[in-house]
């Protein structure tokens, strides 16, 4: 069952602000760490990570327990898309749901709605055809490790890729995070090259070129609607915005050390705690899933300040209403829907949520 109970006034508490009218709906998962299709009254879900509106309306997810992508029809059932529920790597060339997938942390679709799938623990990037059903690789030999710039993206190596979006052009990247790079895959050509980062794991500068930089931990990456990509570094605590223009990076949020303040004041003065997903709004405000703090953090994109939008602080399964009395458990998938709300993956309370405002 859907549940909501909107705020009516505005509430300034421990340097927070609730805008009228906010609230939180959990809208899918009954917090059993189960993978079990049905109703959405009675589903389960199992440690859902990345979340989308897909090309056909409804609302796909994918399972870090469950080994699974998921989604929520428009008339109420939750069904399984891709994997069997077992870890691992076989299926490719036949149909989805056959195949297993290992600790999916995200997905996408392309313009011809086409589905993919950064499929974590295969190190490898796969797609699905859903006209077909059938499953396959695009990126990745299943064997984590760093090889292949120059060549077919299908014969090079990854290492741990969590997050995958597609560019303005149309080409796919891919946060290689065991390798501490960006990757691009050259949707014309099948070739797979480096985009950011030079492999190392020391500091990021301001300002520096993203080819010669060290990315520490590129977990997640999303693109605004000028074009430049942003990317969350996790174990640098840390949100980076590449400029494709002139080949830059500029530090926009983090000071680098991990921690839950700064909330109300400048975003580069804050502190973050492991950001794990990230999600840009039309407007160019930026969506944080700041995993380790378990809460839903926003930059305002016209002053730059970071706040809290949902979550307390401390690990939780709180009740719906007001988002700031809403604990969450280590969510990880955050996205923009069409209508404004924000889609939270409530990881380890195994569920999805909805952020809205009226």
């Amino acid at each position: 069952m859907i549940r909501s109970c909107a705020l009516l006034v505005l509430v300034y508490c421990f340097h927070h602000t609730i805008i009228i009218g906010q609230h939180i709906e959990t809208i899918a998962g009954n917090g059993v760490n189960a993978s079990q299709d049905g109703p959405i009254e009675t589903a389960s879900l199992a440690n859902p990570f990345g979340v989308v509106r897909g090309p056909d309306g409804d609302l796909w997810f994918c399972e870090y327990d469950g080994h699974k992508v998921r989604k929520i029809t428009l008339d109420g059932k939750i069904v399984t898309i891709v994997g069997t529920g077992k870890a691992g790597y076989v299926g490719d060339g036949s149909q989805a749901s056959k195949a297993q997938l290992n600790k999916p942390h995200e997905i996408r679709f392309d313009q011809q709605g086409i589905l993919f799938i950064a499929d974590m623990s295969n190190h490898a990037v796969r797609k699905v055809d859903l006209t077909s059903g059938v499953i396959t690789t695009v990126a990745g030999t299943g064997i984590g490790g760093f090889s292949g710039d120059g060549g077919p993206a299908i014969a090079a190596q990854l290492k741990d890729p969590h997050s995958i979006q597609f560019g303005p052009n149309g080409d796919l990247y891919i946060a290689d995070v065991g390798n501490h790079r960006i990757r691009r895959i050259d949707i014309g050509t099948g070739i797979i090259s480096t985009f950011a980062g030079n492999g190392s794991q020391g500091a990021t500068p301001d300002g520096g070129s993203f080819t010669e930089v060290p990315l520490l931990t590129p977990r997640t990456i999303d693109f605004d609607a000028e074009g430049h990509m942003w990317v969350a570094l996790k174990k640098a605590n840390q949100i980076f915005r590449l400029d494709l223009e002139n080949g830059t990076l500029h530090h926009v949020a983090g000071t680098g050390e991990l921690g839950f303040d700064g909330n109300g004041g400048n975003a580069r003065l804050a502190t973050l705690s492991g950001p794990k997903g990230l999600a840009i709004a039309p407007n160019g405000d930026v969506f944080i899933a700041d995993t380790e703090s378990h809460s839903i953090r926003r930059i305002d994109a016209k002053t730059g300040t970071i706040d809290v939008v949902a979550g307390t602080g401390s690990q939780f399964s709180g009740s719906d209403g007001d988002p700031l009395q809403c604990g969450l458990g280590r969510p990880h998938g955050v996205f923009v829907d069409t209508d404004g709300s924000i889609l939270i993956g409530d990881s380890e309370n195994h569920k999805i949520r909805v952020l809205r405002w009226h």
